[in-house]
C-alpha cells in the first residue's frame, strides 16, 4: 500500500513511512493511493473474530508491505489487554432503532485510546527496526493529548510534547495529562484555543530545519494510521448488526473530523453504510457545511463539550480530496484560500455529494444538558456532553428498518460538572484514577507563539536526552 498527500507535492510513502511522518512536507494529509476492499464474503467471515483479531484484519491492507496481519495481531491483543468491558466496545439500545456503542473502556476513559493504544506498539515496532528515535508533538482539544500520553509514557525512542488551550479542557482532561511523570512527556498549555494549538503543530511541521531536528511525527488524526485504526469499530457494529446483508448508519460527535471520515473510510471498503449523522456543538462550522454549504470559520466558542471546541476541522481535507475527484492541486489551493479567508467555496455539485451521504445537526449548552436528562429520565442511559450530541445527531437522522449506531465518545466522569447540572448525579472515576485530583500537575503555560513554543519543545526534548 503506497500514500499520497491531498496537496500532492509530497512524496509518495508506505505505511510506516506515513506512520512516522504525521503531517506531509506539503502540509497536506496522507490517503491511501486505492482504497482496499473486502467483499461480502469476506465481511461475513469476520463476524465470529475477537475485536483484535477484527482489527489486525481491517488495518492489514492498509500496513501492507511493511506489516503482516500477524504483527498486527501481536498489537492488537496488546493494546487492548488492557480496556476495562470484555467487549472493549460494547453496544447498548436506547431506543427502538438507535443503538450507542461505546468507544471508552481504555485507560484514559475516551475512543482516543481505541487507536492510541495501538499507535504505542506501532511507533516502538517501526523504530526498533530502524534504529531511530522521534519527538511526537500533538495538539489536543482534551482526549486526544492524555491518549498520547498514556500510550507514549516511559518509552524508550519516543519524546511527547502535547499542546492544550490553557483553561479550555475539563479539570479531569487536564490532570489527565499533567500528572503523569514520566521523563518523556512533556505539556504546554498554550494561551489561546485548539485551533490555535493545531496551526502551531503544523508550522512546527512547515518549519524544515525544526522537523528535521527535532525527527517530528505526530499522533492527531491527521496521521493516517489513527484514522486506519479507527475504521475497525465501525466494521465491527456494522457486522454485529448484519451487515453486509444489512445497511446500518452511523452517528458521530465531532470537531476535528477525524472519527466520522473512518466510518466513511469503512463505506469505500465496502460495507452498505447508508448514513453519517454528524454532531455538532455551538462551534457548528460542520453543521452548518451540511445544511448551507457555509464553510466559514468564527471564533471558537468555549462549550460543554470542549473536545469539540474547533472551527477547522483537519480532517475535512481528506473528504475534501475526494469530494474534487482526487485532484490535488484544486484541493491546496482551496485549503490555503481558506486559511487566509476563512471560508471556503465548494462547487454546489461536491456539496450535493456529501449531503447526500452526510447530515449534521448543532446544539448549544442548554440544548446539551436537556439531551443528557432525556437519555437519562428515558433511556436510564448516562452519557457526557459529547456522545449526547452524537446521540441526538443520530435520532434526527434515524431511517425505519436502518440501525442507527451512535458513538459515545468519552466516559461521563471526565465531564462530572456538566452531568452534575444535567441529572442530579456525579459520576465517579473509575477506581484506576480514583485519586487524580491528589496527583501533582506539571505543566508550562506558553504564549500562542511560533518561537517560544519551538524553544520550549527543544528544551524538553534535550532535557530528556
Amino acid at each position: 500500500m503506497h500514500y499520497i498527500s491531498t496537496r500532492g507535492q509530497a512524496p509518495v510513502r508506505s505505511f510506516s513511512e506515513v506512520l512516522l511522518a504525521g503531517l506531509a512536507e506539503d502540509g497536506g494529509l496522507y490517503v491511501p493511493q486505492t482504497w482496499p476492499t473486502f467483499s461480502d464474503a469476506d465481511w461475513r467471515a469476520m463476524r465470529g473474530l475477537s475485536y483484535p483479531a477484527l482489527a489486525a484484519r481491517v488495518i492489514a491492507p492498509f500496513a501492507a508491505g511493511c506489516l503482516t496481519e500477524a504483527d498486527l495481531m501481536k498489537m492488537t491483543t496488546a493494546a487492548y489487554a488492557g480496556f476495562d468491558h470484555p467487549a472493549i466496545v460494547p453496544v447498548t439500545e436506547v431506543e427502538d432503532g438507535l443503538f450507542v456503542k461505546e468507544l471508552f473502556h481504555g485507560p484514559t476513559l475516551a475512543f482516543k485510546d481505541m487507536a492510541m493504544q495501538l499507535l504505542g506498539h506501532l511507533f516502538e515496532h517501526v523504530l526498533a527496526s530502524r534504529g531511530e528515535t522521534l519527538t511526537i508533538v500533538g495538539a489536543t482539544s482534551g482526549d486526544t493529548g492524555s491518549a498520547a500520553i498514556e500510550a507514549f509514557a516511559n518509552r524508550a525512542r519516543i519524546n511527547v510534547v502535547i499542546l492544550h488551550p490553557e483553561g479550555r479542557t475539563s479539570e479531569v482532561q487536564r490532570r489527565q495529562m499533567t500528572t503523569v511523570k514520566a521523563p518523556n512527556i512533556g505539556n504546554l498549555a498554550i494561551q489561546g484555543t485548539f485551533d490555535d494549538c493545531q496551526d502551531l503543530v503544523k508550522a512546527m511541521f512547515a518549519d524544515v530545519v525544526f522537523r528535521r531536528d527535532m525527527h517530528l511525527s505526530a499522533v492527531n488524526s491527521i496521521n493516517w494510521a489513527r484514522i486506519a485504526a479507527q475504521v475497525a469499530y465501525y466494521v465491527h457494529a456494522a457486522l454485529a448488526m448484519g451487515a453486509p446483508d444489512r445497511e446500518v448508519s452511523f452517528a458521530v460527535p465531532t470537531g476535528n473530523f477525524g472519527n466520522v471520515l473512518a466510518a466513511w473510510v469503512a463505506r469505500q471498503m465496502g460495507l452498505p453504510i447508508r448514513h453519517f449523522a454528524i454532531g455538532s456543538n455551538r462551534n457548528d462550522i460542520l453543521s452548518r457545511f451540511l445544511h448551507d454549504n457555509d464553510m466559514s470559520m468564527r471564533a471558537v466558542v468555549p462549550s460543554l463539550s470542549p473536545s469539540m471546541d474547533i472551527q477547522v476541522s483537519s480532517n475535512f481535507e481528506r473528504l475534501l480530496f475526494e469530494l474534487l475527484d482526487r485532484d490535488a492541486d484544486a484541493c491546496a489551493t482551496m485549503m490555503m484560500d481558506f486559511r487566509k479567508t476563512g471560508r471556503m467555496n465548494i462547487d454546489p455539485d461536491a456539496w450535493r455529494r456529501a449531503t447526500a451521504l452526510f447530515s449534521g445537526i448543532a446544539l448549544d449548552d442548554d440544548g446539551t444538558r436537556a439531551e443528557i436528562r432525556s437519555l437519562y429520565d428515558n433511556s436510564h442511559y448516562l452519557a457526557d456532553p459529547h456522545s449526547a450530541i452524537g446521540i441526538a445527531a443520530g435520532r434526527a437522522a434515524r431511517e425505519p428498518g436502518v440501525p442507527m449506531i451512535a458513538m459515545a465518545t468519552a466516559h461521563p466522569a471526565k465531564f462530572p460538572d456538566a452531568m452534575e447540572a444535567a441529572t442530579g448525579l456525579r459520576p465517579a472515576l473509575p477506581e484506576h484514577l480514583a485519586d487524580l485530583f491528589e496527583r501533582e500537575e506539571r505543566f508550562r503555560v506558553v504564549e500562542n507563539d511560533l518561537g517560544l513554543v519551538e524553544d520550549a519543545v527543544r528544551s524538553l526534548v534535550l532535557s530528556n536526552s
